[in-house]
Order: structure tokens, then sequence, then C-alpha cells
């Protein structure tokens, strides 16, 4: 009797020890975040991007009850805080607020110290803003199909300005270019203004700009907008088609998404956490405050948003190396 109980002991040990070991851990997971966390943005204050981070750091400083620093460290593309992003630990107290951006400098740059796809943990897109092909009012179109006719009646003669070699303007125009079959001629300035200003002044008669740059103008009658680069049409100005509808292009999509990164190996705990606060926080109020910024909501599952990113860099990838915009 003795031995059996001695053996009915070990074997309930050995038990509970088992179900310890299966047990969710009380810590840092179940309690994230237990002290400030930094959200890295690669480019200077004021920026869309940095407009973004900073929205949602104060939603989550206040709902995490603990502080969103928002950390600026431009240069490069945004590739410097991107890289110091990766080579953070993947404890969910550096993250990175990024955009499409993250998928073209992989193919822009000749070299980076860092895989966009492999060294990151997808947590959510947080924001989308639609992008627009424009043209200027003595321009004789005022449907999309009409400006490939007139590309392809004059191959190479039709300009088109943009905000700079590799920004989401010129390859978006330059997918666009590839899927029509037509042949336009890029004049890169150094910004979206610089750009716009050129098409308002009629050096240029074409622009391929961001939607709330162009809205103000075409509503004064200065520019004309021929379509949204989005898949469907946008909230922020639902009669504008999309370039699929008005070009006859199934599939062309070509909008600058926003979302938010962190080191590979995150706990899955956490990136579930922060996806789910975003999606919370997506309500009347954040919704205003990125409509007023030309932006629509725009949240995916961390699974979606890491295909994402992989089909971005092959779409971008094969435009670039097509269009030969390098940076270095």
């Amino acid at each position: 009797m003795g031995k059996l109980h001695h053996v009915v002991v070990a074997v309930s040990v050995l038990c509970a020890s088992a179900a310890l070991a299966q047990a969710p851990v009380a810590g840092p997971l179940t309690s994230y975040p237990t002290k400030s966390v930094r959200m890295l943005v690669g480019f200077a204050p004021g920026g869309g991007t940095d407009v973004i981070a900073r929205i949602y750091a104060q939603r989550l400083s206040e709902s995490l009850g603990q502080t969103f620093i928002v950390e600026n460290r431009p240069g490069a593309g945004g590739t410097i805080a991107t890289d110091f992003t990766a080579k953070a630990a993947p404890d969910g107290y550096t993250l990175l607020m990024t955009g499409i951006v993250h998928t073209t400098t992989a193919t822009i740059y000749s070299k980076l110290p860092y895989d966009p796809v492999k060294d990151f943990t997808a947590i959510t897109t947080v924001g989308l803003t639609p992008q627009c092909f424009v043209v200027h009012p003595s321009m004789p179109v005022k449907t999309l199909r009409e400006l490939i006719a007139l590309a392809k009646a004059k191959p190479g003669e039709v300009s088109y300005a943009s905000a700079g070699n590799g920004t989401p303007m010129h390859v978006g125009m330059e997918l666009f270019r590839s899927m029509a079959g037509i042949k336009l001629l890029h004049v890169p300035y150094n910004g979206a203004g610089p750009s716009t200003i050129a098409v308002l002044g009629g050096q240029i008669p074409v622009l391929s700009t961001s939607l709330p740059t162009a809205i103000p103008h075409a509503r004064a009658g200065k520019l004309r907008i021929l379509a949204v680069t989005t898949a469907q049409r946008t909230q922020l100005a639902p009669d504008y088609p999309t370039v699929a509808e008005a070009a006859g292009l199934p599939g062309y999509e070509a909008a600058v998404w926003y979302g938010l990164l962190a080191p590979a190996g995150m706990p899955q705990a956490v990136v579930n956490k922060l996806n789910a606060e975003i999606e919370r926080q997506q309500q009347r109020e954040v919704r205003e405050q990125l409509a007023t910024l030309g932006i629509d909501p725009y949240r995916l599952t961390p699974t979606d948003f890491a295909e994402l990113i992989k089909s971005d860099v092959v779409k971008w990838r094969n435009v670039i190396r097509e269009t030969g915009a390098k940076l270095d």
C-alpha cells in the first residue's frame, strides 16, 4: 500500500508539473506594456508618417497605461529607423511606424542592412492614403481612357510630374503606364509641392500626387482629377473612379499604406494585443482625425499584413527595375 501511495503521489506531481509547463505564464506578455514604448519614425516631424504615429501613440498611451513615445530618426528614405528597429529586442518596446516605402526601398537601395520581410514582425496597417492621376485643365482629356489614347497617339511625348524618383507617386504611375501599354516621360521633382506647382503653372500636363494634395485645386477648377489609385473608391472622395474602373485595368492598385512593425520574433500575445487595440481605436474620433489628413482607416490582421509586405516587395521590385529608379 505504501509503495502504491508513493507511485500515485509521484504521478500526481509529474502531472501537475506538466500542467504548469503548459499553462499561460503571467508576467510581461499578459501585462504588456509595463514601461514606456518607443515608436520610431524614419522621417522628420510633420510628415504623414509622423502625424499618424503621433495620433496612435497618444491613443495607445491612454488606453494601455504606458507612454508611447514617438522618436524620429530621419534619413536615407526611412532606412535608418528601420534598421534600428530590425536590430532591437523583439519585446514590444521598440516599434516602427512606416509605410509603403518599406517595400520600395528594398529595390531602390542596392544594399540594405536588413531584410524587409524576414527581419520584422507585422502588427497591423493603420491607414491608407489614395494617390491620384491629374491633368491640367488645358489638356484635351477628361477621362483616363482619353489620356491613354493620347499617349498612344504620341508615344513618349506626354510628360508627367511626380514628387521624385522612387516615390509612391512615381512607381504608381509607372505601374499604370506598364499595364496600359503606353510611354510617358517622367519629370521628377523634389517633393509633392514643386511637382504640383509645375502642373498648376502648365509646365507639365500630367501629375501623379496624393489625393489630399489635389482635391483643393480640383475644387477650384485648376486641376482635373481623372482617377484614384486605390482598389476601391475612397470614402474621402467617392465620386472619383479608381484607375481600374476608369482605364479598364483590373487589378491595378497603388495606394500608400501606413503600418506598424516590430523586430522579428516578437511574442504573438503582444502582436495580437496591439492589433486588437488599433482596431478598437479606429472608431469615430480617430477616423475623423485621419479623414482630415486625407487618410482612410485601414486595418489588416498580422498575417494579412505580412502577406501584403511580401507581395508589395515583389510588385514594386518589378516596376522599379523596369523604370531603373535607383537612389544609390
